[in-house]
């Protein structure tokens, strides 16, 4: 069984045992999470498509740990300009939840 989460903006496909990377929660971790945005939920008879969400369909799962991905560069300039450039990083934070049961 599966289903598709929305959190942070974005979806996800997840199943049970899965470990995935998603936005910035403020958890702390081994807390536990439930996510009750399930848009869709795969079984073995079928699927389910919420109208937004599906109807009493949850995730529950716990965090692993919480940091930053790698530094991305950022680098703009203008060309025949001999002093216009720009130079800037990024960090993006992330949190890394298992998932331990999906629930419809």
């Amino acid at each position: 069984m599966y289903a598709v989460i929305e959190t942070g903006g974005k979806q996800y496909q997840v199943r049970e045992g899965d470990e995935i990377f998603i936005e910035k929660l403020p958890v702390e971790a081994d807390e536990a999470v439930n996510f009750d945005k399930v848009i869709l939920v795969g079984k073995d008879d079928g699927i389910v498509v919420g109208k937004p969400f599906v109807e009493g369909a949850s995730v529950d799962a716990v965090v692993v740990k919480n940091g930053k991905n790698k530094k991305i560069n950022i680098f703009t300039y203008k060309s025949k300009i001999g002093s216009s450039y720009h130079r800037q990083g990024h960090r993006q934070p992330y949190t890394k939840v298992r998932i331990e049961k999906v629930k419809a």
